[in-house]
């Protein structure tokens, strides 16, 4: 897996999938008939064609027609176009007699024009889409066409202890189409809160394998992020002869998330000298889905780098890219892009900016009601037995004496290292104060010798008041 690829981190939505049907993907991108069809030229196709040819040796049109994602009438008007230049020749049939079953090999002209089109890009793959039709589809098939209401929100977190005016501060800004700020203390549920609003976005879309830009292939699916939806279609090949167009594959809308290891290069089409290939951006890839960009303010490049190279595509929601020599080409930007950050929001940006993102969501600390309810969950859902007086000992004394503040990472993090120590010691899985205190101090970084130390949140550590 390459640096690139590890950096991206995919979240995976509880949610089930609404699946609209084969009828209704065909709407979006119809099954394409003719060469006309595909937006693409003869000559385009044979370099792609031959180089199928070059990788996979001999080959059956059927084959050709899988490799490319293109129907068999296509692929054979490509293949009658590379006879005709001596650039493939026909082996005989695998098996009967059937045109489909014939066998073609590129010849020696056919192996240099192959050869040279490597030269010239990497890219081995389905054929790809038109910039023009993935601009035209993108827009159809907008998140932001899906309108957020009280009911869905309070169904998508029923089960999560979300306080109603933070909750009731998210849905407005997901129906708004505008950048969302998220900040708040470390621990206060930010990262799981908001990889849970893929949830909101339950329907299947199109992501194509591939784009040309000119004669450029840029890479845009990617088998890490994007999730396919399994159909249970015995044999792929009827994609080929129904359906919608297979050169895009029906996913899950994407939700991507990139933390403090994001860089300015990730932002950008990527290309590879070794294999000769563009690879598309992190928001490209998270196009018409959620775009997390997370503990903000601790990534290698500076913030102001960062936010400067979303405020064209935030006001325009179009983003603009490069490829080859200077070869310029624009995509609609159409994520759901959240900033979520420990850091206060003054400290790691400006005025200007913020004005421009909209909203501004404080994740607070919890009160002592909330903590008792996510304490309590926690405890059921893991078959683990607290005390009568553990709660009141932990709030009361641990929290209040170390000037700890209450978060909701603390319970889950403490009654598993307490449940721990008990199955250590060889008993249930019961937790009283002995156990909680030593997992308390287990837990919390130790400035002396007294196993807790009175902290207060400070600006270099990250969120303050």
């Amino acid at each position: 897996m390459s640096e690139r690829t590890q950096t991206i981190t995919i979240i995976s939505g509880s949610a089930e999938v609404i699946d609209l049907g084969l009828s209704h993907l065909q709407k979006l991108a119809p099954l394409p008939v003719t060469l006309a069809d595909t937006g693409l030229s003869k000559s385009f196709l044979a370099d792609l064609t031959a180089k199928h040819l070059q990788d996979g040796g001999i080959l059956t049109l059927a084959q050709l027609a899988q490799r490319l994602a293109l129907a068999g009438r296509i692929v054979s008007d490509i293949l009658d176009f590379m006879r005709a230049e001596a650039r493939v020749e026909v082996r005989g049939a695998s098996t009967g007699d059937s045109a489909d079953n014939l066998r073609y090999a590129l010849t020696d002209r056919g192996r240099a024009s192959a050869l040279d089109a490597l030269t010239r890009g990497g890219y081995i793959g389905p054929a790809p889409v038109t910039l023009k039709d993935y601009v035209a589809l993108c827009q159809t098939q907008s998140v932001h066409g899906i309108q957020i209401n009280a009911e869905r929100m309070r169904e998508a977190f029923v089960n999560v202890v979300l306080r109603e005016s933070v909750r009731d501060q998210i849905g407005p800004a997901l129906n708004s189409g505008r950048a969302i700020f998220i900040y708040g203390p470390a621990g206060t549920g930010k990262t799981y809160i908001t990889r849970q609003l893929v949830n909101l976005f339950p329907d299947d879309i199109l992501i194509p394998h591939a784009i040309a830009v000119n004669d450029t292939i840029v890479e845009v699916f990617d088998p890490v992020v994007h999730k396919p939806i399994d159909r249970g279609i015995a044999n792929p090949n009827i994609m080929l002869g129904n359906g919608h167009d297979p050169r895009y594959s029906s996913c899950q809308r994407p939700a991507v998330a990139s933390g403090g290891e994001l860089t300015a290069d990730m932002l950008e089409v990527h290309y590879d000298p070794a294999t000769k290939r563009y690879t598309a951006p992190l928001q490209l890839k998270a196009n018409n889905g959620v775009l997390i960009i997370d503990d903000m303010g601790r990534q290698r490049i500076a913030p102001e780098v960062v936010f400067n190279r979303w405020i064209v595509p935030l006001e325009e929601k179009r983003d603009y890219l490069t490829v080859g020599a200077g070869q310029h080409f624009s995509v609609p930007f159409d994520v759901v892009l959240i900033f979520s950050t420990n850091l206060h929001p003054t400290d790691i940006t400006d005025e200007a900016f913020l004005r421009r993102v909209g909203y501004k969501i404080e994740f607070p600390t919890l009160q002592v009601g909330e903590y008792r309810q996510i304490w309590t969950d926690y405890c059921d859902a893991n078959d683990v037995v607290c005390e009568s007086d553990v709660f009141d000992y932990v709030v009361q004394e641990l929290h209040a004496d170390n000037l700890v503040p209450l978060l909701p990472c603390h319970p889950r993090d403490l009654i598993s290292i307490a449940a721990d120590l008990a199955v250590y010691e060889g008993q249930p899985r019961l937790i009283n104060k002995a156990r909680i205190r030593k997992a308390w101090s287990s837990y919390f970084v130790s400035a002396n010798t007294g196993g807790t130390v009175r902290r207060k949140p400070s600006p270099d550590r990250g969120y303050k008041s």
